[in-house]
């Protein structure tokens, strides 16, 4: 099998190509500016007595952008594969083409995926990310991430970013048990970590098994040869074939976008809430009607909980009793009462405010950290149905849970901006090695045109539906077991050498993760 062709050199790139570099260069310069000035605004209003807040904030705004950077090794490099192996698009504007629909992908993203995985996490690192144990569990999360992904990389394997900062996220908690012991310090939510483990799983079974039917049927309904042969070197393939592609290509990347592009999100506000609290840590943007409708609302929840708390009254410490029933799923006789005390204290403090924004900045930590704990308490109730509200009531508790998301979970647009930018930069520099594997070292003959579509259009179907629910899937093993179906189905055979390369850095992503996560948290701790 001949090796396809890539440009090698400035001399052979057309001109297109070159305008290609120069817009896509032109849209980053462009998404840095607005992200730095950005948080520049956000941060005027902000008085630190120290810059050293504001130099941990950079540097770990660094890092968690240097995993998105990494992430596009893998994750985007997998979306421009089938484009590029074809000759669809020329690498440059194949790049600037996915980081176009990976950028509008992630500002429409609703963050559910970013707050999911962060539910992994032990709630009193989430609640204490601003102390030195909250720095180190980002810290490890982040450089454990980026270690492995650019080891894989390095052997042009298409690791998965997801796994590895969910195996990252795990380690961290496993280690926190660990260090506390039994003393009400909480590890992962298993629960939570079933429900993620068991989307990354099936996810590349799926891609796989659909992949390789959508090929079968497309065979039998499209009768084009064309379709089903290995791309020309340096060839573009026909019209219609090459706009199914970029198709494809584009559903990918934003599926990619809406799901992927979030696992960064999530971390990034927690270094922001953590360094700049005043600023970050409620919404801002929420209006003086939203704040009525909140406090509306605060008052029919408050009622509610009320009556089903069996006339026990709160204990001394309410959001503690709250925070232990979070962590240890399990409904104490003043649970319910403590939880009202969370809610009538949320509302006390917000009232006299007109808007969020207007919080007093001295109570916006305890705000933010006491609406957490709520939301993640109705979370468990309504998961557990224990106690068993009524259908009106759980609606209304519902609603409240909905306002204090609102207030809490949120990310601002120049984040999803450096997002952007930094999945787009990654993938300009990575792209290569995955475009070789994927088109050529799974299967034993060539990617063909058809192939490379309904690997594609599947992995979009999928991300998208995982997106759809809040659930994390890994582009990566989609697509991968995508394309090892469409050779499966086509009778191509496949290249054991690279499935069992593939396997085996999925398998050892989990355990290596793990520890190395939890190795780097229990380090960190003791240097912050």
């Amino acid at each position: 099998m001949n090796q396809i062709a890539f440009p090698q050199s400035r001399e052979g790139r057309t001109l297109g190509q070159r305008l290609a570099l120069l817009l896509f260069l032109l849209a980053i310069t462009g998404g840095a500016v607005y992200c730095v000035m950005h948080l520049l605004e956000d941060l005027a209003p902000v008085r630190e007595s120290s810059m050293f807040p504001y130099i941990l904030l950079g540097i770990a705004l660094l890092i968690a952008l240097g995993f998105e950077f990494v992430n596009g090794f893998h994750d985007t490099a997998n979306a421009v594969a089938t484009v590029i192996y074809t000759h669809s698009l020329t690498p440059n504007l194949a790049v600037v083409w996915s980081g176009a629909w990976n950028f509008i992908g992630v500002l429409i993203s609703s963050g559910a995926v970013a707050f999911g995985i962060l539910q992994l996490l032990p709630v009193e690192l989430i609640l204490g990310v601003g102390s030195s144990q909250g720095f180190a569990m980002v810290f490890a999360l982040l450089i454990a991430a980026i270690i492995w992904n650019l080891g894989t990389w390095a052997l042009g394997l298409p690791s998965s970013s997801s796994h590895t900062l969910i195996g990252s996220v795990i380690g961290v908690g496993l280690m926190n048990q660990m260090l506390h012991g039994t003393n009400g310090t909480s590890g992962v939510d298993w629960s939570q970590a079933v429900s993620v483990g068991k989307s990354l799983l099936f996810s590349p079974i799926i891609g796989f098994v659909l992949a390789g039917f959508l090929l079968y049927v497309l065979k039998l309904v499209v009768r084009v040869p064309a379709l089903y042969k290995e791309p020309e070197k340096n060839a573009p393939p026909p019209f219609w074939i090459r706009c199914l592609l970029i198709l494809t290509c584009t559903g990918v990347s934003f599926a990619h976008g809406s799901n992927d592009g979030q696992k960064g999100m999530g971390l990034i506000m927690l270094i922001l809430i953590g360094t700049v609290p005043t600023a970050y840590a409620l919404n801002k943007a929420v209006t003086a009607n939203e704040t009525q409708t909140f406090l509306a609302v605060s008052h029919s929840a408050a009622d509610v909980l009320h009556r089903y708390g069996n006339g026990a009254a709160p204990a001394a410490d309410a959001r503690s009793q709250v925070e232990k029933y979070v962590q240890t799923k399990t409904l104490a006789p003043d649970t319910i009462a403590s939880l009202k005390s969370v809610v009538d204290s949320i509302e006390t403090q917000v009232r006299p405010a007109q808007t969020m924004a207007e919080v007093p900045q001295g109570n916006v930590r305890n705000v933010r950290n006491e609406m957490y704990i709520a939301s993640e308490a109705l979370r468990i109730m309504e998961k557990q149905k224990a106690p068993a509200f009524s259908a009106a009531d759980v609606a209304t508790l519902d609603n409240y849970k909905k306002q204090l998301d609102h207030a809490t979970k949120f990310i601002p647009t120049w984040v999803k901006v450096a997002v952007a930018v930094a999945l787009g930069l990654g993938t300009m520099v990575g792209w290569k090695r995955i475009v070789v594997t994927v088109g050529e070292r799974i299967g034993k003959t060539h990617l063909t045109y058809g192939q490379g579509a309904s690997a594609e259009l599947v992995a979009m179907l999928t991300i998208g539906a995982a997106d759809a629910y809040g659930l994390p899937v890994s582009t990566t093993h989609v697509l991968s077991s995508g394309v090892a179906g469409t050779m499966a189905a086509n009778g191509s055979g496949l290249q054991w050498r690279t499935v069992r390369s593939l396997a085996l850095a999925w398998i050892l992503t989990l355990p290596v993760s793990i520890a190395l996560a939890g190795f780097l948290f229990w380090a960190f701790r003791g240097i912050f």
